[in-house]
């Protein structure tokens, strides 16, 4: 059955999303890739051109660590599309190499980890929602993580007791309660909000660098986020964490309506995000 969905994917240059982009278009789907190395989108747009024989994809350049180029991807995004059926939001940086353990900010002066795996989907799905919502049925795919830790809203920006694995699972598990916010905020008919970990340590640039070694296939891990991104019997799930294709639990934090609607007006704070769901 040919895909005739428009898809944009964050981080589509490497790893997941480069194959998650490859599988989506080799079915029709027309995929909007985002990455921040105009190089290496350009070899991903030609390969997917090449190797599936479609049309050649749009490449959108933004560095999600400063939040006006999240602005203006999103400005190119409603640009270039009158449609958006899917958005992934896969970008993200690990809890170690390449960019490193110690603490480090974003060009807003954000916890850098924050700003990039957490912030910047935040400010993008918002700048986004009235295209996606048009578009209906929708869907929002958030690519998390079983690594999360809980958020200490005191010390958001973790200044004391820094480590790169804490920053890594905040950032995931504030992914996690964003996306569970805004599904309980839009009717599931209209668009769809889950969060998924995708596989174990995927043979990824980020795991080999970080870790040294893979656990789960990149196949494990596209096969489980293609399925929240396409399977029919999921038209109107919302709201929910998975473990690769089961559904899990996330933290607890996760599950207290307080905490998710602190994160929430925190968030908008942040990032200067109008709310469009009011």
């Amino acid at each position: 059955m040919t895909d005739e969905r428009t898809i944009l994917i964050t981080g589509a240059t490497d790893g997941l999303g480069r194959a998650l982009a490859g599988r989506l278009a080799s079915r029709g789907a027309t995929v909007l890739l985002h990455g921040r190395d105009q190089g290496r989108l350009d070899t991903v747009a030609d390969e997917i051109r090449d190797t599936h024989g479609v049309r050649r994809p749009l490449t959108l350049r933004a560095d999600l660590a400063e939040l006006d180029q999240v602005r203006r991807l999103a400005g190119e995004v409603r640009e270039a599309t009158g449609r958006l059926d899917v958005l992934v939001g896969n970008a993200g940086i690990g809890s170690g190499l390449p960019e490193g353990r110690e603490r480090s900010t974003s060009r807003d002066g954000y916890e850098l980890r924050f700003a990039v795996n957490y912030l910047a989907g935040f400010l993008l799905t918002l700048e986004l929602l009235p295209l996606l919502r048009r578009s209906a049925p929708a869907r929002i795919v958030n690519v998390a993580s079983l690594g999360q830790h809980p958020i200490d809203f005191d010390d958001l920006m973790i200044e004391r007791g820094y480590s790169g694995g804490r920053a890594y699972g905040q950032s995931k598990l504030a992914q996690i309660m964003s996306g569970f916010e805004l599904a309980g905020r839009l009717p599931a008919e209209e668009v769809t909000v889950n969060s998924l970990h995708p596989a174990t340590y995927m043979p990824t640039k980020m795991v080999l660098e970080e870790i040294g070694h893979s656990a789960d296939s990149l196949e494990t891990g596209v096969a489980a986020t293609d399925r929240l991104v396409s399977d029919e019997s999921l038209a109107t799930t919302t709201g929910r964490f998975f473990d690769r294709t089961r559904e899990a639990r996330a933290d607890a934090q996760a599950y207290d309506p307080a905490a998710r609607a602190r994160l929430w007006r925190r968030s908008l704070e942040l990032t200067g995000a109008k709310d469009l769901t009011d």
